[in-house]
This record gives structure tokens, C-alpha cells and sequence, in this order.
């Protein structure tokens, strides 16, 4: 038996009254995460939760008087499978920035409401799962939009659980296991040399769907929702754990610019490193999908650029 076509596409033919109809169907197949490749033509990558969901949109442009087939679907000419990632990245890093946005906003206009800046933090944090729970090839978007989310999660917790957590944190792990998200990018990639190089060289890595994960007793979680080490203001996870564990190496320092540089896209220290730096970590994470492999890809990366700057530093 032939395996599967990757893509599921929707071709539908909606009569124009009753108008409410063809904005129905667009806005349920844009809560689906269709992407369009041609007018009233909808994909989205195969799955049997896709095919559940666009049979129920075929059934509701059918009862409206319209027609609709659904297809599997392989493409071989004029746009291939790279360029419909491209589309469905396209689609989710538009959300994301508007996250990002939508939490600057917050941190300038509600800091000094803790209660209002609470509940608009939480919504947000639903928008960002629902987005995520979109992002169906990891588009890059979405590290600087957890980032800025993750920040603005940290404000909230009390002055004094900070404190409890910063004394527990400071003592220096050994053999402990790091859990963070899959798909890992660049502050991921980072944090992790950082960990193995000065932190924990015994340090094992497990990586997981934050949407489904729950923290077992004795792991420690980074750049993650909730973690003990991520985010704090504007700084990243590399920032967080430098400044917490080696603050005090004039390398580092630098590297924790380049990688604030390319997570927050803030512009903060304009490092002009950070355009080369992440040009070549998306050529690692476009070659790589396991997340070991970019890590130990990353990890020959960010060595080589530490020793460079501490070469220069003597």
C-alpha cells in the first residue's frame, strides 16, 4: 500500500448568498490553521485531527448550498513542500509578533497595575497556546514571543518567591536532568552549551511538548512556562543563567549580548554578530531536526565563539 500524501487541501465552491457563509468557513479554516495556495484552495498538513476537522467544514459549506471536496494531496510543481512550511511559518510568525507586541504593551502601560497587568497576562498566555498549538513546523517566531510572554510572567511573581527560588537555584547542580521545549533554537541551543560548559557538566538534557508536560521531582526546567530558569524582564534564559552562575567572564558577556540580540530582537545591544550568528544556527536547525543533534551542533558553534572573544579579551 502506497504511504499516505502529506497534505490534506479543502477545494470549495460557496454561492454568494447567504453572505455570512464564506466569512463562516474562513474564519473556522483560519482557527484550523489553513494556510490558502489559491482562492477557495486550503491545505493542511495530514493528520487524522485535520481530516476530523475539515470533513466537519465540508459538511457545514455543504449544508450552506455550496460544494466541497477534500483531498490528500503531494505537490509537484509551482510550490513544493519547503515553500508550504514557508506558508504556514509565514502565517504563525505574524501571530507571534503580535504577541510580542501585545506584551511590550503590557509591561509599558500596566507595570504599575499588578492586578490589570495579571489578567492581561493571562490572556495573552492563552492567545500564545492557541497560536502555538498552530505552529505545526516550529516557526521562529515563536522564541522571542515566549520570551517576551515568559518575562512578563516573571513580574508577576511575588518579591519573595524570587528571592526562595534565587537561593535554591544559585547552589551549583550536578548530574540534574534540564527540560526544556523541543524544537530548540537559539536561546535553547545557548543555554544548553552554557549549562554543559560552566554549570553542569554532568547535565542531561530531556526535551518536551510544553503543552502536555508536567515536571517530575528533581528536574530542572529552562526557558520554558514556569521554569526555574528562563526569562526575567528583558533578559533571556543565556542572560538569566549567566548572570546567576558566571557572571563575571567578560566572553560570556558578549555571547549573552548576541544571543539577547537575536532571541528579543530589541536591537538592545546591536551587536553586529547576532545577523551571522543566527544565519547559521537556522542552517543548523534546518539540517537537523533531532534536538540532540542541534545541540551538539550549536554547542561547536557557541565554543568557537567563546574562545574567540576570550582570545580577545587576553
Amino acid at each position: 500500500m502506497a504511504p499516505p500524501l502529506p497534505w490534506l487541501m479543502l477545494l470549495h465552491n460557496i454561492p454568494p448568498k447567504p453572505a455570512y457563509l464564506r466569512v463562516k468557513v474562513w474564519r473556522r479554516l483560519q482557527a484550523l490553521g489553513a494556510v490558502a495556495v489559491k482562492n477557495a484552495a486550503y491545505v493542511l498538513p495530514r493528520s487524522d485531527q485535520a481530516h476530523e476537522d475539515l470533513r466537519w467544514v465540508c459538511r457545514e459549506i455543504e449544508q450552506g448550498g455550496g460544494e466541497a471536496v477534500l483531498c490528500e494531496a503531494r505537490f509537484v510543481h509551482g510550490l513544493d513542500d519547503a515553500g508550504l512550511r514557508g506558508l504556514f511559518d509565514a502565517a504563525r510568525d505574524a501571530d507571534y509578533a503580535g504577541v510580542a507586541e501585545e506584551a511590550r504593551r503590557i509591561l509599558d502601560e500596566l507595570a504599575e497595575q499588578p492586578a490589570e497587568m495579571e489578567a492581561a497576562t493571562r490572556r495573552l498566555r492563552r492567545r500564545f497556546d492557541q497560536v502555538a498549538a498552530l505552529d505545526f513546523f516550529g516557526a521562529a517566531g515563536r522564541e522571542p514571543a515566549e520570551g517576551a510572554l515568559s518575562g512578563l510572567e516573571a513580574r508577576l511573581k511575588p518579591a519573595s518567591q524570587h528571592q526562595a527560588e534565587a537561593r535554591a537555584e544559585t547552589a551549583r547542580p550536578s548530574g540534574r536532568v534540564w527540560v526544556t521545549r523541543s524544537q530548540v533554537f537559539v536561546d535553547r541551543i545557548a543555554s544548553a552549551w552554557l549549562i554543559k560548559r560552566f554549570i553542569d557538566p554532568r547535565a542531561r538534557f530531556k526535551f518536551v511538548s510544553e503543552k502536555d508536560y508536567s515536571p517530575r521531582a528533581g528536574e530542572l526546567r529552562f526557558d520554558m512556562f514556569d521554569a526555574e530558569f528562563t526569562h526575567e524582564g528583558d533578559r533571556c534564559t543565556f542572560e538569566v543563567l549567566q548572570q546567576r552562575f558566571v557572571a563575571d567572564d567578560p566572553g560570556l558577556h558578549q555571547l549573552a549580548e548576541i544571543v539577547h540580540d537575536i532571541d528579543l530582537k530589541d536591537g538592545k545591544y546591536a551587536r553586529a554578530e547576532a545577523p551571522g550568528v543566527l544565519q547559521l544556527v537556522a542552517g543548523i536547525c534546518e539540517s537537523a531536526a533531532d534536538d540532540t543533534e542541534r545541540i551538539k551542533r550549536g554547542t561547536e558553534l557557541f565554543e568557537t565563539l567563546y574562545r574567540s572573544f576570550r582570545g580577545k579579551r587576553g
